[in-house]
């Protein structure tokens, strides 16, 4: 993967970072991304969590707000989270 120098990228580091995460609801699915997002931000708590359900119930949506320090750790954290079974999107 190609490194993006700091002076082209858009985000400035350390920066607060929103996430969303889409995956059919469960009553372990809040809990479960949290474990994920733990492993690459420490500082990560449930009071940085928005939780919304869809219209229908069937998909429970996700705002994550986490403590992004590189590009090498958001792309890592979309990366596991992408490939978590219980999420459909990540965006």
């Amino acid at each position: 993967m190609e490194t993006i120098p700091r002076s082209e990228s858009l985000i400035e580091y350390p920066s607060d970072f929103p996430i969303k995460v889409m995956g059919p609801t469960h009553i372990d699915f809040a809990a479960t991304i949290t474990e994920v997002v733990l492993g690459f931000d420490p500082t990560f708590h449930a009071g940085k969590l928005e939780e919304r359900p869809s219209a229908k119930g069937n998909y429970t949506g996700l705002t994550v707000m986490v403590r992004a320090t590189s590009r090498e750790q958001l792309d890592a954290l979309y990366t596991a989270l992408s490939a978590h079974p219980m999420v459909k999107i990540v965006m």
